[in-house]
């Protein structure tokens, strides 16, 4: 059954005295956008179609966007101001994953296979899109107390993350605080969930080879078993961290491919590894490649297996600042009412919003996609995943909320 697009959702309606409510013919029009980027999902590094479409519309409402210099990907300023003032700037990632799209129910499915938007980036981007849109035309007004800057980011599914990239290419440049929101298909289309500090992990990419001097099944005491030796990797490392390791740091290694060997009568000579660590604490990630490093080095050596390890940095947990955290909470109260907010747990899953939060501060919020009442369980980074699109709707007037409200407490800078 499709997802629903125009359900009741719960909260007040926004109050009167703050503009930037989205009009219908917006709103359907955001909605058609999502689901031509959803049928045309681009990997990272690769979304050239998608930032073309980002660029023409933001250009038909008379802005001047800017491409990133790794050619996806873009940067847009709102509202013009004759002195420099520190802008607020509201990040969107649009990139799509390498997985199958399984929904054959919807006709927005991907049309591109083994491509899905499967974590909802393709809201996000619409939901900044027409954040843009909106204060384009408050600042036509007269209404917009301060600039804005969107920021289009590519490659987020890709560690260490195109933030860097953005970064390097001036993203931060004049920007005073960021926001940014990450669909929750387990809040319910109409809220979003809020924690000041912590909201996600840390996440490293780990590559692991183990070689040796192969031979006869028959005989594994004349070889390096290689078998066994990939095998302990596997199961006491991990054992051995939570060991050295602060349990609080909520550190996880966790395997996702183990390769050795073609025969089953010959010790192999090579055997590989591939997982990822995470953790909850920022103290224990910059700990993390030393004692992980120590760890396979002494399980390899007790089976008497070279080891050659790659630790890929990922990126380092989002910290939500507690000032901008607030200022999302009293934004989406202002317009839906504070039961519109709820309080949501830290997550083991990485982004490289983080990245930027290492330069100013900001905050990400989960932006409910759950149909009020569904009971399925979702979750993300299925080929099934989607949303109830009048999230779009929320995500927009939720940003455009967050703007206003900024730019009045810094008090007239024209």
């Amino acid at each position: 059954m499709s997802r629903a697009s125009q359900t009741a959702l719960p909260g007040k309606p926004a109050q009167p005295e703050l503009p930037g409510t989205l009009p219908d013919h917006l709103r359907a029009e955001l909605i058609a956008f999502r689901r031509d980027l959803h049928m045309h999902p681009e990997l990272g590094h690769q979304e050239f179609r998608t930032t073309a479409a980002i660029k023409a519309r933001l250009e038909k409402a008379g802005l001047r966007p800017r491409v990133l210099s790794s050619g996806t990907g873009l940067i847009c300023d709102v509202g013009t101001w004759d002195t420099v003032v520190p802008m607020l700037a509201i990040r969107a990632d649009i990139d799509a994953l390498p997985i199958p799209d399984a929904k054959t129910h919807v006709s927005y499915r991907s049309t591109v296979p083994d491509r899905a938007h499967a974590c909802g980036h393709d809201v996000h981007t619409a939901v900044v899109l027409g954040a843009g849109l909106v204060l384009a035309e408050l600042d036509r007004q007269g209404l917009l107390p301060q600039p804005v800057r969107l920021l289009f980011q590519p490659a987020e599914e890709v560690l260490p993350g195109g933030a860097t990239e953005a970064i390097d290419s001036g993203a931060l440049d004049g920007v005073g605080k960021m926001i940014a929101v990450h669909c929750d298909p387990r809040v319910d289309a109409g809220r979003i969930g809020l924690r000041a500090g912590a909201i996600t992990s840390a996440c490293d990419r780990l590559e692991i080879t183990l070689d040796g001097a192969g031979g006869h099944t028959a005989r594994p005491h004349l070889t390096t078993d290689l078998v066994t030796a990939a095998a302990r990797v596997a199961l006491d490392v991990p054992a051995l961290l939570s060991r050295r390791m602060d349990a609080r740091s909520g550190m996880s290694v966790t395997w996702g491919r183990i390769e050795a060997g073609h025969a089953c009568n010959v010790i192999p000579m090579h055997a590989e590894l591939s997982g990822t660590v995470r953790c909850l604490d920022l103290a224990a990630w910059h700990e993390a490649p030393d004692m992980v490093h120590a760890a396979i080095d002494e399980i390899a050596t007790m089976h008497r297996a070279k080891s050659e390890i790659t630790y890929v940095r990922g990126v380092p947990p989002v910290v939500n600042d507690p000032a901008v955290t607030e200022l999302l909470r009293e934004a989406m109260a202002a317009r839906r009412g504070a039961d519109s907010v709820e309080d949501t747990e830290q997550s083991l899953g990485g982004e490289d919003f983080s990245w930027y939060l290492e330069h100013v501060p900001g905050a990400m919020a989960r932006l409910g996609v759950r149909t009020p009442g569904d009971t399925a369980k979702r979750d993300l980074h299925r080929g099934d995943f989607d949303v109830d699109e009048a999230a779009i709707a929320v995500g927009v007037e939720f940003f455009t909320a967050a703007a206003l409200l900024d730019g009045r407490r810094a008090g007239p800078i024209r």
